[in-house]
């Protein structure tokens, strides 16, 4: 009788380390030849699950072994859990079989063709199902402390980093691991983030964009071209801020876990948070849903900032008469007509030329951006004291939190089982003190960090260059300028409404030495009142 063999390990680890496949070939040969069976195909699967049948080896023995006719009469397995451990799905593609007349055959677990056979084998199903949930069950459960513990799990370290064995070894006695930054990687890590804030040669990059430049350059990720969702996934990540978490996504349900679930595990840092935080922000300004992602690279100077203030909708460039005439138009006056929205068109150029020079000469005098730094020293002064009472209140926390766990030490030393329930309490114990002290850390991290000393020397210089580079189209820096500086300029009537940031402009003053050669990032809300910056529109 010919017959196929099926082989098969659950990871990619085992088959890479031979601990089961070839044992199984072994034996089943040597079972084939005592039992006078011919082996007409061998199948083998390393690395693959038998909890579902998303396994391209299996599907294709399954295909092979229904046509008709059949190349082979009985598919030989080392136990029945090598062909299933899920007790439904194992009965469905049995009777497959079964249908196209071939037997399934296990050399450890051998049962009759008959009704009692039929039983044994769906008890041997059973089992095998029971056995891999609780294999999963205490498999996790591991994991999760090893996440606790701060170690890596995983064969694949995110880019950036690579896996480091630690001294530290692990219950089957294999080194446990930590994440460390590969100085390599990392490099091209920074690089995208300076990208994605600064641009290229003065012109502002989205990640479509940095993914072709990466690409035509020759810079890989791991040998596999740049994608805008792996630009996007990277520059999204908190990992490389500094901060790590595991267990965040329910790969079974496909979904995403709650928060307090997740394991928040402290990695060395790519990128500092100031820098992570300019990505996250400008990434929120591009949104689709925010602004068309045609516009982010768009050489229209005001693209993305003008809002109409009757309807509060976005204004495009139009032309007239095949281009001859530019001029903004309200977005939904352009689409449903006059009687939506009345706000007049705007010639681009004189638009153009009014918001440089205005922001040049007027938001940009050295007397008004002083006077803007004085008051942000104040709104910092007020911050820093909302965040000593936030940190007063984080450590009243840190005092409950230890209170809690010496009551459950002394609640063990008295009697309390030692059982799962305990070990949980103690380790949300210990994980709620950790993210607290990790937050205690980062407020006093950012009171510690000195406040910029501007003297007026730098003023003088910084609004000086900063109206040549406005008012020099041939630049390329007019457009990141105004965009660093420049939350939205509002159109209201005849007036013209811009409003920005004084952190920005702080930023700005103090990064006004390097800013020849890029744009630095922008913050929000310089605007002092809603009757400031007012300028007619011709």
């Amino acid at each position: 009788m010919a017959v196929a063999l099926y082989a098969r390990v659950s990871t990619t680890r085992q088959a890479e380390n031979d601990l089961s496949i070839p044992d199984q070939l072994k034996q089943i040969r040597e079972w084939c030849g005592a039992n006078g069976y011919a082996v007409a195909q061998e199948y083998v699967e390393p690395g693959a699950s038998a909890t579902d049948d998303k396994r391209p080896v299996f599907q294709q023995m399954i295909r092979e072994a229904t046509l008709n006719p059949s190349p082979f009469e009985a598919v030989i397995v080392h136990s029945q859990s090598r062909f299933f451990r899920n007790s439904i799905d194992f009965g469905l593609y049995e009777r497959k079989l079964n249908q196209a007349g071939v037997r399934l055959i296990s050399i450890t677990q051998p049962t009759s063709d008959d009704s009692s056979g039929d039983m044994v084998r769906k008890i041997f199903s059973v089992f095998d199902e029971f056995q891999s949930k609780e294999t999963s069950k205490h498999t996790a459960r591991s994991m999760l402390e090893n996440a606790r513990q701060g170690f890596f799990n995983g064969a694949h370290p995110p880019f950036g980093y690579r896996a480091v064995e630690t001294e530290v070894t692990g219950n089957r006695g294999r080194k446990k691991k930590r994440l460390a930054i590969d100085e390599t990687e990392a490099e091209i890590v920074r690089r995208i983030f300076k990208l994605y804030i600064h641009g290229h040669q003065g012109n502002p990059l989205g990640m479509k964009a940095i993914a072709t430049l990466l690409n035509q350059q020759g810079v890989s990720m791991r040998g596999r071209p740049w994608r805008t969702q792996k630009l996007q996934d990277l520059l999204s990540d908190s990992l490389y801020m500094g901060e790590y978490y595991y267990n965040q996504f329910d790969s079974k349900k496909q979904k995403p876990k709650p928060q307090d679930e997740w394991i928040k595990i402290s990695v060395d840092p790519i990128v500092d948070e100031p820098t992570f935080a300019r990505a996250r922000r400008a990434r929120e300004e591009r949104a689709p849903g925010r602004v068309s992602p045609r516009l982010v690279s768009s050489p229209i100077l005001l693209s993305g900032l003008l809002i109409c203030a009757e309807c509060g909708s976005g204004m495009s460039l139009m032309t007239g008469k095949s281009g001859q005439y530019r001029y903004y138009k309200c977005t939904n006056q352009r689409d449903k007509g006059k009687d939506r929205c009345s706000t007049p068109n705007v010639p681009m150029e004189k638009l153009d030329d009014l918001v440089l020079t205005r922001l040049a000469n007027h938001i940009c005098k050295p007397d008004r951006v002083k006077s803007m730094l004085t008051d942000l020293q104040k709104l910092r002064k007020q911050a820093n004291a909302q965040s000593n009472q936030h940190l007063e209140a984080l450590k009243k926390q840190i005092t409950t939190n230890d209170l809690k766990t010496a009551n459950l030490y002394q609640a063990i030393e008295e009697g309390l089982p030692w059982d799962h329930s305990t070990q949980d309490r103690m380790h949300k114990l210990k994980a709620e003190r950790e993210n607290l002290l990790i937050e205690i850390s980062s407020i006093r991290r950012n009171q510690s960090i000195p406040s910029t000393t501007i003297n007026q020397k730098q003023i003088d210089g910084f609004c000086q260059a900063l109206k040549a580079r406005l008012l020099d189209k041939s630049s390329g820096f007019g457009k990141g300028y105004l965009k660093l500086l420049v939350d939205e300029v509002r159109i209201d009537g005849k007036h013209a409404i811009m409003q920005g940031s004084y952190e920005n402009i702080a930023y700005a003053v103090g990064s006004s030495k390097e800013a020849g050669e890029e744009v630095p990032t922008f913050m929000r809300q310089w605007r002092p009142g809603d009757d400031s910056n007012v300028r007619p529109v011709p």
